[in-house]
């Protein structure tokens, strides 16, 4: 079996516009861009790095994200305050043994967390 990881999509409504903070949020550049229907974005420094993609969708976000994307960082409180001022809400902090997250919205309401180790 030969199967590889290429990305993580994300179904927005603007992904041109969505792309502003996720460039911003994760130092990435657009690699590809099919006329604002699908924009792909891409680590400059690791090429190899799986993309993220935004994808144009009729439908309005509904109810929890089946699939979200977890962060890690040693300075979680001072991430969380650079993604809010970069356009993200901040959620609910959690804490299990070992780990505490927060889940944060990207502008468009798409559910993410940035957690750090303890």
């Amino acid at each position: 079996m030969n199967l590889n990881m290429g990305g993580i999509t994300i179904d927005c409504a603007e992904p041109r516009a969505l792309a502003a903070f996720w460039t911003k949020a994760l130092d990435l550049e657009v690699a590809f861009d099919a006329e604002g229907y699908f924009v792909q974005l891409r680590s400059p420094a690791n090429p190899a790095q799986p993309y993220l993609g935004l994808q144009k969708v009729a439908e309005e976000r509904a109810g929890k994200n089946r699939v979200h994307i977890d962060f890690d960082t040693d300075d979680r409180e001072a991430e969380v305050e650079r993604l809010v001022a970069l356009g993200a809400t901040k959620g609910q902090e959690h804490t299990v043994p070992g780990l505490t997250w927060t889940v944060l919205q990207d502008p468009e309401g798409n559910e993410f967390c940035v957690g750090s180790h303890s």
